[in-house]
Parts: C-alpha cells; structure tokens; sequence
C-alpha cells in the first residue's frame, strides 16, 4: 500500500516483467499452459476479433467497467486460457503474489436460434467452405452481428467468477479474460462454436441440405440459371 492509503503505483514495464517471470514459473509445473500474448496495443487483428471486443464494449452493463482488463491483457497477466465446451478457464496475474482464478460459463444457443442462424447461412455454401478451411469470411458476419440470433452471447448469458477479493461485479481479472477471448478467437474463429456448444460441421450440413433442397423444388422448372455439374460437385464435396 501506498502513501495515504493509495496503491502503491506499478509501472507498466514492471506489470509485465512480473507477468513474465509469473508465466515462467507456471510453465515450469504445467508445460500445457496457454498464455494470451499480444504485441504492441491491437488487442485483435482480424475483423472476427475485432468484432468481439466491440460487441462486448456496446452493452451498458459492461460500458463502465470492461475497459479495466485492456492494460491486463496487454501487459501478459492472463497466463492460462483455455476454451472448452460453453466454458472459459484462465489464470490471471494481478497485484498478489499468487494468479487469480477466472471462470467464464457461456450459455449454449438455444434450439431457436440455432434454427436461425442456419436460416442466415443459406444460400452461403461458398462462405461456409472457407469457415471450414479456417477463414472467416467477412460475408458470414451476420452470424455474430444480428444482436437477436448472433453467436455473440448477451450479457445475460455471460456467467463469471473470479478468486480475487475485488467485490466488483466485474472484476478487471474477469475483463481481461474477456478481452483473451477475444484474442484466442481472433486466431481461432472456429472456437466460436466451441464457445457456445455447438457443432460448426453441422451448420455447413444443414445449410447444405436447405439449398440442396431448394433445388430439388425446381427440379422440372424453367430456370434463368441450370445447376452447373461443378455446382454439383461442390455441394457433395465431390
């Protein structure tokens, strides 16, 4: 503690030289351990990424205290995050000697909008492929905007904890593994669907299967377009 009752001030240099030697030490017992380590002052480079943050900073319940994790993140505290089926786990390094445990449960979708974002991806097979290739086509942006039946969850459906003493709803520990999230998924965009329970394959199944499906209707109708055999093929992954 600082003079009159103030923390005591911790330059930016020394928050990440205790993160890193922190780090170096967890790694000793856990080889397995996952860091969130980015460069310079972009906490996320891709659009997908970039789309997170911003979804997460739009909401009024977090407006005034999601901010809190950025200087976390950026100086390498979040030592360990890993993502699991509508689950986050992660330690993060702050003012104590010892990290602090942050868990993230994330509802999955329901069936409902399940249904929906399937609807969305119709008629985007080309899209889908990439997705599966591990691009992320900016044209399947809808998946996450469309506030009412988007995989970006709500507010409501972000349950979170952390071991530190902070009585904070939110704690700066929680917000900085919000933003890792951010981080892993502008790597990953995949992990999307491992964030909420579902099963990215069968969203190229089934969006497949309704455009297969709409053909077939109009099979024996005048068409201005005919299905091309490569159109075809592409749709058996031929």
């Amino acid at each position: 503690m600082g003079y009159y009752g103030f923390p005591e001030y911790i330059s930016v240099a020394e928050k990440r030289e205790k993160a890193t030697k922190a780090l170096a030490k967890l790694q000793k017992k856990d080889p397995t351990v996952e860091p969130v380590l980015i460069e310079g002052r972009t906490l996320a480079k891709n659009w997908w990424g970039k789309a997170w943050n911003k979804n997460l900073e739009s909401y009024a319940d977090y407006d005034n205290r999601i901010g809190r994790g950025k200087s976390y993140v950026r100086n390498h505290a979040v030592l360990n995050l890993k993502i699991s089926k509508g689950k986050v786990e992660a330690l993060v390094q702050g003012s104590g000697s010892r990290p602090y445990e942050v868990a993230i449960r994330i509802d999955a979708l329901s069936g409902e909008k399940w249904e929906q974002v399937t609807a969305l991806c119709n008629h985007r097979i080309d899209s889908l492929e990439q997705l599966i290739e591990g691009r992320f086509p900016h044209d399947l942006g809808v998946l996450f905007t469309e506030k009412k039946y988007g995989l970006f969850p709500a507010p409501k459906e972000i349950h979170f904890g952390c071991s530190c003493p902070d009585s904070a709803s939110m704690c700066k520990h929680v917000a900085a593994v919000l933003y890792g999230i951010g981080a892993r998924l502008d790597v990953n965009p995949m992990l999307f669907f491992e964030l909420r329970a579902l099963d990215g394959q069968e969203l190229v199944r089934k969006s497949m299967e309704q455009k297969l499906a709409s053909m077939m209707k109009n099979v024996g109708k005048k068409s201005r377009r005919e299905i091309s055999e490569k159109d075809i093929a592409n749709i058996f992954g031929l």
